[in-house]
Order: structure tokens, then sequence, then C-alpha cells
């Protein structure tokens, strides 16, 4: 491998992983999320994900993150660890399919501008088609999975409130990964929200005493594998590249979740769903490409002998 390159390629393995591990959240959900309260939900998810991370921080000595990070790890825990959660599991109680793909997918392009605001990353006309291109499939995703149970306008606020704090959040993490490990911010972003969901701790209590052994082991592994390892891997990929392509990355979730809700649960996508599917992907690959620069010309025997 091309030492050149081998940062790039870790990089974007650990962007795969992140988008696979968010998209089997959805499965889980659909499990934990019939018996467990939106607050709950979260609290018991944040608690998991960060006995796991506390665990590899002692392992690895990983330490307390260094003063210049805690702004943006504390803004990100706030915002997206512990908000986000909150509010997305509760809108998407609310809001039909459609509705939510529409809504919640707004974050990716508000990612993308706040970054160009306010962390100077540019806007390259190829990330800004891919982004329209899974867009446009997102909504079709939904929008050919929704089951038509309508939707309130306290859902459509709370998912629009959820993709202004998942914006912000990954915002607000970039600057942090300057100055701390991805697995310092991701633990400590990860404690922050924990802290944030603390209220709910009653409720969490009180519905993992009724709650089926399969809904709790669903919440447990929402904390392990999309929260302490996925965001991790985001945390990881984040630092290598901008804000605005790792938002445009997660297009892919609503592809992968209809290929494993497939594979999971039997059901079976259609026509619509996997077209909505197929844009997502291509718009990623879209935004995820670089324009080829020329090679530069090599210079000729008189050019040579004119620089001697």
């Amino acid at each position: 491998m091309n030492n050149a390159r081998r940062p790039e390629l870790l990089a974007a393995g650990a962007a795969l992983v992140t988008v696979v591990a968010w998209a089997s959240a959805f499965v889980s959900i659909r499990s934990a999320g019939s018996s467990y309260a939106p607050g709950a939900l979260a609290l018991g998810r944040l608690l998991s994900g960060a006995l796991v991370l506390g665990v590899l921080c002692a392992v690895r000595r990983e330490g307390w993150p260094p003063r210049a990070a805690w702004r943006g790890i504390a803004v990100s825990g706030v915002l997206w660890f512990g908000f986000y959660m909150v509010a997305l599991n509760w809108g998407e109680q609310q809001v039909d399919a459609g509705t939510a793909a529409l809504v919640v997918n707004i974050g990716p392009l508000l990612i993308a501008l706040l970054s160009a605001r306010l962390l100077g990353d540019g806007l390259p006309p190829r990330l800004l088609a891919g982004m329209a291109v899974s867009f446009a499939g997102a909504v079709v995703v939904g929008l050919s999975m929704s089951g038509g149970g309508g939707s309130s306008l306290l859902g459509v606020v709370l998912c629009l409130l959820a993709a202004v704090a998942y914006a912000g959040g990954v915002v607000a993490q970039k600057p942090a990964l300057g100055h701390a490990s991805a697995l310092q911010v991701t633990t400590f972003g990860c404690l922050v929200g924990a802290v944030v969901c603390l209220p709910f701790a009653g409720q969490l209590v009180q519905d993992a005493s009724d709650a089926p052994l399969s809904a709790t082991l669903n919440m447990v592994y929402l904390g392990v594998v999309p929260t302490a390892l996925a965001f991790t891997t985001w945390a990881y990929a984040l630092a290598r590249t901008t804000a605005g392509r790792m938002g445009a990355t997660t297009y892919a979730v609503p592809a992968l979740v209809v290929l494993m809700s497939w594979l999971a649960l039997g059901e079976v996508p259609g026509v619509f769903t996997l077209a909505g599917g197929a844009l997502c992907l291509a718009g990623v690959a879209v935004s995820r490409s670089r324009v080829r620069r020329p090679a530069a010309p090599e210079p000729r025997a008189d050019d040579e002998r004119a620089l001697r």
C-alpha cells in the first residue's frame, strides 16, 4: 500500500464502518423503541456507550482531553449526543417515514453550510451536486416506505430540531479533534450527553423493569456499536476530512437501512425504494469524488539545459 494514501484509505474505512453501524441502529430502534420511551432509550444507549468507551480510554490511558478541546466536546455532547437522540426518538414516533426522511436529512446540508461559514470549509460543486442527488434519494426512500400514518406538527418540529442539533454538534466537534483524539472526543461527548439525559433516569428504570429482554439487548447494542464504535470511527474520519464531506457520507445510511430491513426483517423493498437507495449511493460517490488534476508535463531536454 502506498504510504501516502494510507491515511486516506483508513479514513474512508472508518467512514464506512460508521454508516453501516448507524444504518443497523434503525433496525434495533424498532425493537427497543416499542418498549422504551424516547428519553429513556437515549439515556440507556448513552450509558451503555459511555461504559464501553470509558473502559477503552482506561486501557489506552487516554486521560482527560486538553482544555482547548472542551468547548467543542461540551457543545457536541449537549447537541448531538443528548438533544439530538431524544428529539429524533420522539419525533419519529410522531411522523411518518416520508416526513422524517425529508426533515432529518436536512442535517447534512446544514453541516455543509455551517462548516463553510464557521470553519472556512469550501463548497465544491461536486459536493453540492452529490448532496442534492442523495437528498432526493433519501426523500424517495422515506416516501416509498411511508406507512401513511400521518404527521403531527410537533413531530415535524422535533425532526427539524434534531437535524439542526446534529449539524451544530458535528461542526462543534470538528475543532475539538484538532486538540484531542477521536476516542477522547467521543468518550467525553457521550458522557456529556448522558448527563443531559439524566432527567430520564426514573423512566429508564421503570421501562427496563417492564421491557422484554430483546428490547433491552437492542438498547445495549445501540450503545456499544452505533454509539461507542461508530461515533469513534466518525470522529477519526472527521479529523481527516471536511465536515461537509463527512455529512454527505451519511446519505448512504438510507440505502443501507433498506438492505438491512430486507435481510433482517424480511421487508422486501419496492422499485421506488430501490431507486431511492441507488440515488443515495450515487450522490455519496459524487460528493466524495475529487477532480483529477492533469499530470505536470515532463521537462524537455532543451528546458533542462536552460536550467543548468
